[in-house]
């Protein structure tokens, strides 16, 4: 058997795979009670957090169910390309560990977001529990077989910067699908 074929069965399709599994789990959480948190929520936290210019709260207080499930599917579509890139190349992708890193980055961002919010926000619960663990244990895995790429700062800012980016683009194309408005008026 030839190092690469051992490095692949090392980092096989629960490392590779897995990020869309975990992914999809976390999004779960995410579909469930985003439209719904955000009714709830949006007044409390306005109240709260002023200088938070107006446009991001309209557009938040905007997405509805609908979009919000587009947009989740146009996500899929990246996270899904970014393990398969990870299952062809035993781990190797350089697509598939950035997006491993964003994953995991997304699930503190999602910590973070319960803290200044003081309690639940979509993502919280499946953060500690599935995305952050899933992301350590797969960079141990990567490790272990020699294939994880050195992770510097500014590659972790990359990272994040990319799933921003990615997000912002899955909800372009949900809004462009489904008709939604930039923002309706309160």
């Amino acid at each position: 058997m030839t190092n690469s074929s051992s490095d692949e069965q090392a980092v096989g399709g629960a490392v590779t795979l897995g990020l869309l599994a975990a992914w999809a789990l976390h999004d779960l959480d995410e579909l469930a009670t985003v439209p719904g948190w955000w009714r709830r929520n949006l007044p409390a936290l306005r109240e709260r957090y002023p200088a938070v210019p107006e446009a991001v709260w309209r557009r938040a207080g905007a997405v509805e169910g609908r979009e919000f499930a587009v947009a989740v599917g146009a996500m899929a579509a990246v996270v899904a390309s970014a393990s398969v890139a990870g299952r062809l190349t035993g781990g190797r992708s350089a697509p598939y560990q950035t997006a491993l890193d964003a994953f995991g980055l997304h699930g503190l961002v999602h910590l973070a977001q319960a803290g200044l919010a003081r309690g639940y926000t979509p993502g919280s619960a499946t953060s500690p529990l599935v995305v952050v663990p899933f992301t350590l244990w797969a960079r141990h895995r990567l490790r272990r077989a020699g294939v994880l790429r050195a992770t510097r700062p500014r590659d972790l800012a990359v990272g994040l910067g990319l799933a921003g980016a990615a997000t912002v683009g899955a909800h372009a194309v949900a809004r462009r699908l489904t008709g939604a408005t930039e923002a309706r008026p309160r």
